[in-house]
């Protein structure tokens, strides 16, 4: 198992950006594929990138393709979620998650989840 702690969560105004990030621990952090997952009142949780271990390779769902960037920092043990052109819809319990699949596009690709970071875009 690996440890993960989420931070930069908050409110933010539509249109405006904030940068998340996953500090891990435990397991070898560059042999785990990584993810952010978010989870809306009501709504099923959603893959909204993902990265292999390397970071060479990335996926994104069409929803915030072009709006948001993974990536990570093998040096520092952290993977980051920059998100821009936010928008209110984007509002959701965000999740880092770890797993041993190459890039994982499942939740159940992962097995390491985080404690989860609340986002809230205003209109």
């Amino acid at each position: 198992q690996v440890q993960l702690v989420e931070s930069g969560g908050g409110l933010v105004q539509a249109g405006g950006s904030l940068r998340l990030s996953c500090a891990a621990s435990g397991r070898t952090f560059r042999s785990l594929a990584m993810g952010w997952f978010r989870q809306a009142p009501g709504k099923e949780r959603e893959l909204v990138a993902a990265i292999n271990k390397s970071g060479a390779l990335t996926y994104y769902p069409d929803s915030v393709k072009g709006r948001f960037t993974i990536s990570r920092d093998n040096t520092k043990n952290t993977v980051y979620l920059q998100m821009n052109i936010m928008k209110p819809e984007d509002t959701a319990v965000y999740y880092c998650a770890a797993g041993s699949s190459m890039i994982g596009r499942s939740s159940d690709e992962y097995d390491s989840w985080g404690q989860g970071t609340q986002v809230t875009v205003s209109s």
